[in-house]
């Protein structure tokens, strides 16, 4: 996959350059949203069990990278809903969405 800047997304999502490009970052940015989603619930399932623990600055970072993710984890395993830091996952998405945002515009 070439580099592709901010003019090459805006290209290849109007269909001038290679959306190949562009298919293959959201694919790695599913994949990673999925890969933090799995460490929620590897989490939780660490903590039902009573096992060592994923650290929670290590679940915000993973949070930090794939918001998406994080928060879908959040969700389904009903994991560190309550912690106050864990407030910050929205925030981490709308900055995502923003950004998104400033590079295709």
């Amino acid at each position: 996959m070439a580099a592709l800047g901010r003019e090459g997304m805006k290209s290849a999502l109007r269909g001038d350059g290679d959306a190949g490009d562009v298919w293959a970052l959201l694919g790695a940015y599913a994949l990673l949203n999925l890969a933090v989603l799995l460490m929620y619930g590897m989490d939780k399932g660490r903590a039902r069990g009573d096992r060592r623990r994923i650290p929670e600055k290590d679940l915000l970072l993973a949070a930090l990278i794939g918001p998406f993710g994080a928060m879908a984890g959040m969700r389904v395993f009903r994991h560190k809903t309550r912690k106050a830091r864990f407030k910050l996952v929205p925030l981490f998405a709308l900055l995502h969405v923003a950004l998104a945002f400033l590079i295709l515009n």
